[in-house]
């Protein structure tokens, strides 16, 4: 505990100053609602040793010029634990960001709910849950950072129930803490990169960046906009290809530019948003989070080029979503032979995430941008694809299903796949023609 940041040094580590919300506070019972023979001196040994009355900080303060509210755990005082008087806290910090519309970031460290006022303690996570819903509807960012330990329903209410989960080097973090965890548990499941790997948070930071990476976040996530994401520029070659199959060759190439060459392009800079939040994570297949682009935010998901993991498709969907509730519009770079189609993707349910994005796109309220810029594979390109708002490249194409599959189907001789392509009609100007894409995008002209 000794090497554990306090509330006030966490505040401390993101912000150059903050000021403490009141806290209205009634009397509580005798040892607590429970009777609970020694927690007042529980109670009074924890604030000697801390300085605090109560597990949690609460204060207003700017991060990187962004202004917040935060709410610091205390895991000196009875273990960061959640009771009554904590929920009275967090309850009230939540409604101050509501009414003066800030973001609320919480820097959590606690082992769960309260033992010694036992369901009363428990239900303090309703609440946390109640306020964190009336937060989202008001159309705020909410941010965690994990600390050292982040557990039990804390985890499971202001960690993991947040809209970006951040966490230091090495936390532990898990839904069991240490002491209640089946024997034989492998400890490296409950630490802050294994949570990263699982989908279930988005990075790990070091302290000496916690405070400009919150910056970032905050200043991205709090430009909403009604204006949609103009298309990239066009990266690679500038003619179009002559026949079906020219065009799927230029787009299976392992030279043309791919989704991380565009972002670099586009974005002055950007922010990665990681993990589906139902244990799976897709980062070498879909690249998803907000960036900068000519002084406002812009959120991103884009396919690189492989075929894309059930994870990946629930990653854009969250993105799609919290990009749709925090008003921010959208670019989708499609690039992909296909979804995953092995035994593994489909029992990590391929065909439900595909929905997913379909379902997230079709009803997203913000503007959705689209740029074919490599291979557009059947569906599982297309969810990813804007309706109405669709560009492509010189290097792409877009087919119901790839020719050589087309012909196989069919039951057309190899010598036929090349006509198949033809017949399908998805090179990029044929896109164009048909309606299913808006226009093709040339390079940008002060790059030449």
């Amino acid at each position: 505990m000794a090497d554990r940041a306090s509330a006030r040094e966490a505040l401390a580590l993101v912000t150059g100053g903050f000021t403490e919300l009141p806290y209205a506070e009634g009397e509580s019972a005798p040892d607590g609602p429970l009777g609970w023979p020694g927690y007042d001196a529980a109670r009074a040994r924890a604030a000697a040793r801390t300085g605090e009355d109560e597990s949690v900080v609460c204060a207003v303060g700017d991060v990187e010029g962004a202004r917040a509210v935060l709410i610091a755990f205390e895991f000196g005082f009875l273990g960061g634990s959640l009771g009554e008087r904590t929920g009275d806290r967090l309850e009230a910090a939540y409604a101050h960001a509501v009414t003066h519309r800030l973001p609320l970031v919480s820097l959590v460290a606690t082992g769960g709910s309260r033992m010694q006022e036992g369901m009363l303690a428990l239900t303090q996570l309703q609440r946390v849950a109640r306020a964190s819903a009336r937060a989202r509807e008001a159309g705020l960012p909410l941010i965690a950072v994990l600390r050292d330990p982040t557990t039990g329903g804390g985890w499971a209410t202001l960690g993991a129930g947040a809209d970006v989960v951040l966490a230091l080097p090495g936390a532990q973090v898990g839904f069991a803490g240490s002491r209640v965890r089946p024997p034989g548990a492998d400890p490296a499941a409950y630490t802050a990169e294994a949570q990263v790997a699982a989908g279930a948070a988005d990075a790990v930071v070091p302290p000496e960046e916690l405070r400009a990476t919150l910056g970032r976040w905050l200043r991205l996530l709090t430009r909403p906009s009604s204006d949609p994401a103009p298309p990239p520029y066009a990266l690679g070659a500038a003619d179009l290809p002559a026949t079906g199959w020219d065009a799927v060759g230029r787009a299976r190439s392992p030279h043309r530019p791919r989704a991380a060459a565009y972002l670099d392009a586009y974005f002055t800079s950007r922010v990665t948003l990681s993990g589906d939040r139902c244990g799976g994570a897709d980062p070498d297949g879909m690249l998803c989070g907000f960036g900068d682009h000519e002084g406002r935010t812009v959120a991103y998901a884009a396919q690189t080029g492989t075929a894309t993991r059930p994870a990946g498709y629930r990653t854009a969907a969250r993105l799609v979503r919290l990009a749709d509730r925090l008003g921010i519009p959208v670019l989708t770079l499609v690039d992909t032979p296909g979804a995953a189609n092995d035994a593994e993707a489909e029992r990590q349910g391929a065909g439900p995430a595909v929905a997913d994005l379909f379902a997230a796109v079709a009803a997203a309220r913000t503007p959705l941008t689209t740029l074919v810029i490599g291979e557009g594979g059947s569906g599982g390109a297309l969810a990813l694809a804007a309706p109405d708002n669709t560009w492509a490249t010189p290097e792409s194409y877009f087919s119901v299903i790839a020719p050589e599959l087309a012909a196989a189907i069919l039951k057309r001789p190899p010598s036929e796949i090349r006509p198949t392509a033809d017949a399908l009609r998805i090179r990029p100007q044929d896109l164009v023609e048909l309606g299913v894409v808006r226009g093709i995008v040339g390079r940008d002209p002060e790059s030449t």
